[in-house]
């Protein structure tokens, strides 16, 4: 893309690049200089400014650090990770890393915060066949998922309660190997002492209190909110009156899905590769 084409107002990732250029030739510096300020070659940088390639956090911050300039690229960057990222998703991950518990069911996938990394990319890939998204958005989503699963691991854990439909463990992904080392995840993430890990099996048919994922999370004031996706967006509910029904569902969830026990028991089975 030649940068004089480039409209700045276009996209996020255009205005990242022509800041970048601006910023700087006013240093005077080329493309080459800079990047070997920051660790990378000067065709990297080129590509970043003519958003051929969008820039990674180590990247902005490292720019930041050579420029002077704050965190105005991190910001930068931001804003151009949250555009890759279904509406209403950023504003759940900074309360989910925040949370005192996180109830969770999912349909037809392990969710993120139990995928291993060779399971989530292997989504990832299976996104770009599809045309869904880019592999630089790509690339973000896997990179999200292991910032959500960072940012559970603290001094003080939350309690993580997963309820996942049994389609999630039946639906293959990336091949035997990733499953096999997914069913290992799910068996390991049981054994933690603030997990709970239990499969809703086919056969609850009607007993089955919710058709779509939901996640709900208690935060350390004992604030409840829920939060649901519809294929353009998400809605975070912190109304009292609409977030009760759910957590009662949830717990009727509970009671008739199978226990940690036998849940983990069914996932032995297929990791052996039993029916």
């Amino acid at each position: 893309m030649n940068l004089k084409e480039l409209n700045p107002d276009s996209s996020p990732q255009a205005a990242f690049g022509a800041k970048l250029r601006s910023v700087r030739e006013k240093r005077g510096w080329t493309q080459e200089e800079l990047g070997e300020r920051i660790g990378y070659s000067g065709k990297h940088v080129s590509a970043i400014e003519t958003g051929r390639k969008s820039p990674t956090r180590r990247f902005s911050r490292s720019t930041d650090q050579a420029l002077g300039t704050g965190d105005e690229f991190e910001r930068e960057w931001r804003e151009i990770r949250h555009g890759s990222l279904l509406e209403g998703f950023p504003e759940f991950v900074n309360y989910e890393g925040r949370a005192a518990e996180i109830r969770l069911y999912e349909v037809g996938v392990v969710p993120g915060l139990l995928q291993t990394p060779e399971y989530a990319v292997a989504l990832a890939e299976g996104a770009i066949k599809r045309g869904a998204i880019t592999p630089d958005q790509a690339s973000e989503r896997v990179s999200v998922i292991a910032e959500r699963q960072a940012a559970l691991v603290r001094t003080t854990p939350p309690l993580l309660l997963m309820v996942l439909d049994e389609s999630c463990i039946r639906h293959p992904v990336g091949g035997p190997k990733v499953m096999n080392a997914q069913f290992d995840r799910l068996i390991e993430f049981a054994d933690q002492p603030n997990t709970v890990l239990q499969i809703a099996p086919f056969d609850m048919g009607v007993r089955r209190a919710f058709r779509l994922p939901i996640t709900m999370l208690t935060m350390p004031d004992r604030s409840l909110m829920t939060y649901a996706e519809s294929a353009l967006r998400g809605h975070l509910e912190r109304e009292t009156s609409f977030v009760l029904p759910i957590l009662t569902a949830y717990h009727q969830l509970q009671a008739e899905a199978l226990t940690q026990a036998s849940s983990v028991s069914m996932i032995r089975q297929l990791r052996k590769g039993s029916p």
